[in-house]
């Protein structure tokens, strides 16, 4: 979690449970979530995630290719705020700071 909200850009960065339940966060300069709405960005991370997986799954399976699956992670972009998630931990950044590489590295290492 220390890694995570160091990274530029970054305003919160929290970790959950498979089912997608707020398990950890932490906050840094104007972060506009507090826990319950964090909560409730962590069940669309997870919704997000096997929703990726299942296309990569399927697209995979259509195109005979394995280079869509796993999942690692997904980003959902913005104007003003952006979240990246990895099936146990996400960050919401600020999309005009974020280095949106930095995060899906430290995500997915």
């Amino acid at each position: 979690m220390d890694q995570l909200i160091a990274l530029p850009g970054v305003v919160a960065a929290f970790a959950f449970s498979d089912r997608g339940e707020l398990t950890e966060a932490k906050r840094r300069g104007e972060c506009p979530l507090d826990d319950r709405k964090l909560d409730l960005l962590s069940h669309l991370c997870v919704a997000n995630l096997a929703v990726a997986t299942m296309q990569a799954r399927g697209w995979g399976t259509l195109t005979q290719s394995a280079d869509y699956y796993p999942v690692e992670a997904v980003t959902l972009i913005g104007d003003k705020w952006s979240a990246m998630a990895s099936p146990t931990h996400g960050v919401l950044l600020d999309t005009s700071q974020a280095d949106f590489d930095a995060a899906y590295d430290a995500l997915t290492g």
